[in-house]
Formats: C-alpha cells, sequence, structure tokens
C-alpha cells in the first residue's frame, strides 16, 4: 500500500548519468604512513582503512580546482550525452554538501558556466549523503507536473583540505585514541562529480531509463551520529552503521510489497563500507553481486556516491533491467528510487 512517503512518476526519464573522476590517487596506505607516529604511540594498527571500510583509495582534485568545476564538466558532459541543449533545460539543482561560502547557491555558478537559460530555476538542496536521490525525486516531480521538460542534477564534492586537516589534526601528540576513531570515517572520504539529465519520457523516446519512483523513511532520533562541516567532521562509526543499517533493512520491508526490491537485477547503493553492504545482504538474502562498487577505488564521495556508480557502472545494465537506488544520510534518512532501465 503506498504511504505519505512514497511517490510515483509516470513521465520521468533518465537522459544520461555521467560519473567525473577527480585525478589525483591518494591511497590508504600513504595515509597510514601520514599518521604512523600516532599509531605507534597508541598501540595501534594500520591497514583499518582497507580492512574494515574496504578504501583502498580515493580521490582528490588538484590544487586550485574547485569542486564546482567539477559540477561543470559533469552537468555539461551529461547534457552532450543526453542530446540535450543548455537551452532547453528548466531546472538544475545543485545537491553537493561541499561549499565554498553560505550564500549565493553553489546552482548559481553552474548555472552560469554552463550557459542555462535565465528562466532555467535552480538552487541547492543539501540533505547529507541523501541530496541527489532527493533531488531526482523533486525533479522527476516537476517533471510529471508538466514544469519543466528537462532538469539537470549535479553533485560534487571536494573533501581534500577536510582530510588534510584532519590528518594534520590527528598528528599533533596528544591525539586519542578515541580522536582517532572519530575521524575513521572523515579519512574514507573521496572527491568526484556527477551528473543527470532527467525529462519527459515521452520526449526521450527508446534512449531514456524510466524513472518510476521510490520511497523515504527516517529516523531522525540519531540526528547526532555524524556532524560536520569543511573543517572538522565527528562520526560515532558503530552508531551509524547499526543505526543506518536498520533503517534500510526497515525501509526494504515496509515498501518490499509495493516495488518487489528483491526482484530487482541491479542495487546502487549509497557507500560507506563494504562491512555495511555485506551486512545488508545478509539481512535480506541478497546477493552482494548484485552491488557493483566503486567505494575500494573512489572513497565515499557522499552524495555522489550513488550516482557516481550507476553512471559509472551502466555497461552492466541491460535495457529493461530494474536498477534500485539505495541512498542513507546521516541524520537519518533514507531514500531509493525505482529505475527500469
Amino acid at each position: 500500500m503506498k504511504t505519505d512517503a512514497t511517490y510515483q512518476l509516470d513521465n520521468t526519464a533518465i537522459c544520461s548519468a555521467v560519473a567525473v573522476e577527480a585525478p589525483e590517487r591518494v591511497t590508504s596506505a600513504w595515509i597510514d604512513e601520514q599518521l604512523g607516529d600516532t599509531y605507534q604511540r597508541l598501540g595501534m594498527t594500520p591497514g583499518k582503512f582497507e580492512q574494515l571500510a574496504g578504501v583502498a583509495a580515493r580521490r582528490w582534485w588538484p590544487e586550485g580546482v574547485s569542486f564546482v568545476d567539477g559540477a561543470v564538466d559533469a552537468g555539461a558532459k551529461a547534457l552532450a550525452e543526453a542530446g540535450v541543449e543548455p537551452g532547453q533545460v528548466g531546472l538544475i539543482i545543485n545537491t553537493s554538501v561541499t561549499r565554498e561560502h553560505l550564500e549565493p547557491s553553489v546552482a548559481v555558478q553552474v548555472h552560469h558556466a554552463i550557459g542555462l537559460r535565465p528562466a532555467c530555476l535552480n538552487f541547492d538542496l543539501s540533505n547529507a549523503c541523501l541530496g541527489f536521490i532527493n533531488g531526482m525525486q523533486l525533479a522527476g516531480t516537476m517533471i510529471d507536473a508538466g514544469q519543466v521538460d528537462y532538469a539537470l542534477v549535479v553533485g560534487s564534492e571536494n573533501i581534500r583540505g577536510l582530510q588534510q586537516q584532519a590528518i594534520a589534526r590527528l598528528q599533533r601528540p596528544e591525539t586519542t585514541v578515541a580522536e582517532v576513531r572519530e575521524q575513521f570515517a572523515t579519512l574514507t572520504l573521496g572527491c568526484g562529480a556527477t551528473a543527470m539529465v532527467l525529462g519527459r519520457a515521452d520526449l526521450a523516446g527508446s534512449s531514456g531509463h524510466r524513472l518510476l519512483g521510490g520511497t523515504s523513511r527516517s529516523a531522525t532520533e540519531h540526528h547526532d551520529l555524524c556532524v560536520g562541516d569543511l573543517d572538522f567532521m565527528r562520526t560515532d562509526t558503530r552508531g551509524l552503521f547499526e543505526a543506518g543499517l536498520q533503517l534500510a533493512l526497515e525501509t526494504f520491508a515496509e515498501s518490499e510489497q509495493q516495488f518487489g526490491w528483491t526482484d530487482v537485477e541491479h542495487m546502487v547503493s549509497h557507500q560507506t563500507s563494504l562491512v555495511h553492504i555485506t551486512a545488508l545482504c545478509q539481512k535480506l538474502g541478497l546477493d552482494v553481486d548484485k552491488f557493483p562498487l566503486t567505494l575500494p577505488e573512489f572513497g565515499n564521495m557522499g552524495p555522489a556516491a550513488a550516482p557516481f556508480t550507476l553512471a559509472a557502472s551502466q555497461d552492466r545494465f541491460t535495457a529493461g533491467d530494474r536498477v534500485m537506488m539505495l541512498g542513507i544520510g546521516s541524520g537519518l534518512n533514507t531514500s531509493f528510487a525505482d529505475i527500469v532501465w
């Protein structure tokens, strides 16, 4: 039965999905080297980023390259791939967590750089790691309502400075074991950009992939488990893992009858750790091979993670495959999206 947290779309298609890699590869082994003295003093063992989270590397944008540059690059490529002209876009939503200032919105910079028309609505949508999937829902709702023909959703993250500050903080001689653990999640993050063009299915034709709808659920009593800004982020890794897994399981069970998630061919998940994905599969009896992975090489890219993985995994999908996008964001919130490729 449909609940208030579910939505259905009748005329929305994904016209293109693009992933843009940040070029500088930063290995977990390198970060361990930077923290070697701290580990030795505290009796801690290196290698946990890869052993526990499954992150062998993450990417950084070069010094002087803005995350906005990544969003513009991804957005322009997505439009070109979709065959949609900038003048046809009626909505652009930026879903990045990263921002350099409080105002104006990041969306205005991307809007200007891509050359979108003055009548194109533009704004930021922020909801931690769930922002992009929320943006897809909002864009689809406006397309179905007839307000716009095409929408562009972008996301780009730059955590280079945040991680550099975390490493410097943990190198201090007074650093404690608790502080290292509190910064663990911060050091699994990665830079990258992604974009998606959504449009009217009756315009996209056979080249579009239908976005059918989705569902959401919240557990906001856990809003304090992960809190951060561009200078510092603290995470209760264990608490976030347990509460996030429980919320995902409840959302899956609540909406399984309506959406038939167990029959989906591909599950594109927000990626915080391989432990989380493995545990989810074990609890639900799902095949882990259904989950394409970008986490080991690119780290956790926040709201860009799931759409980046979708875009990077398109060669796995065939026409008619059902693809589930599964997002979980600190707060806690979760949203699933149902796509027919």
